[in-house]
């Protein structure tokens, strides 16, 4: 295995995304990390790495690094990461790979666009839905910009691309964090301190399949209480700050010396 090598994070829940997935990248290496205490079903993947979870809950952090790791061994020269819920447009590769010729030691992110349910995933539909989030930069097809560094906080880990050189030069993501929130900031403000470059990539662009959500995340809040301590400890201040304004407008929790915390019932 050599080249471009596609590495995606997945659990029971999303094994149908990952699915539609695989068959959008096929005849591109992939890398599965199975996210979980059961065993990963037969996929149409080059390397199946398992990750259980931790005390805490799922280990995104660490299901990251033992798949840029599984990839790196066998030859990969550039990491491309997919959350198990996101297509790739069929011009994804080849831009993350101009765009690493480009800029060689940075980390790169395409546009995202969040697609409504019952969403067709043929190639043409998915170009005439194409609707970047509005919260990032998404240049042009074919252009490349770097982030400013106000910017870093907007990097999201369901679609970026990396040279393995670079994934050591910052250490990969922090085990620390388990469950949800907290570890793609984390990773952002390490790139930033380390001087890495964050670059927006036109063209790059990945398309997340619908399921049911919440926001601000319900099920996630005490994962994010946690983990947000865990960053606060680490850089001096809050993430996620948006999700916590909305629960403390909700009643759930409060301010308390050095951040946030349930309130009591």
């Amino acid at each position: 295995m050599s080249g471009v090598v596609v590495v995606t994070l997945c659990s029971a829940p999303r094994l149908a995304h990952l699915r539609n997935q695989l068959r959008a990248t096929a005849g591109v290496p992939r890398v599965v990390v199975w996210i979980g205490d059961d065993e990963p079903p037969e996929l149409d993947a080059e390397a199946v790495v398992r990750v259980p979870p931790g005390p805490q809950g799922l280990r995104l952090a660490a299901a990251r690094n033992a798949g840029a790791r599984e990839a790196a061994a066998r030859g990969a020269s550039l990491l491309v990461f997919l959350d198990a819920d996101c297509i790739p447009a069929p011009g994804l590769v080849d831009a993350y790979r101009a765009a690493a010729e480009r800029s060689p030691g940075a980390v790169l992110c395409g546009p995202v666009t969040y697609l409504p349910a019952g969403a067709s995933l043929d190639a043409e539909a998915l170009r005439a839905a194409t609707a970047p989030h509005a919260a990032r930069p998404a240049p042009r097809p074919g252009e490349v910009r770097r982030a400013t560094p106000a910017e870093y906080p907007l990097f999201w880990s369901l679609s970026f691309a990396v040279a393995p050189a670079v994934w050591q030069q910052v250490g990969g993501f922090d085990e620390v964090f388990e469950g949800y929130g907290g570890e793609d900031t984390d990773f952002a403000f390490s790139l930033r301190t380390r001087g890495i470059p964050l670059v927006w990539v036109g063209g790059a662009d990945a398309y997340h399949q619908y399921h049911e959500t919440s926001s601000p995340p319900w099920q996630h809040l005490d994962d994010i209480l946690r983990n947000g301590a865990l960053f606060a400890e680490k850089w001096g201040e809050w993430p996620m700050g948006g999700w916590l304004t909305a629960f403390a407008e909700a009643g759930a929790i409060e301010r308390a010396p050095g951040g946030w915390r349930r309130v009591a019932v």
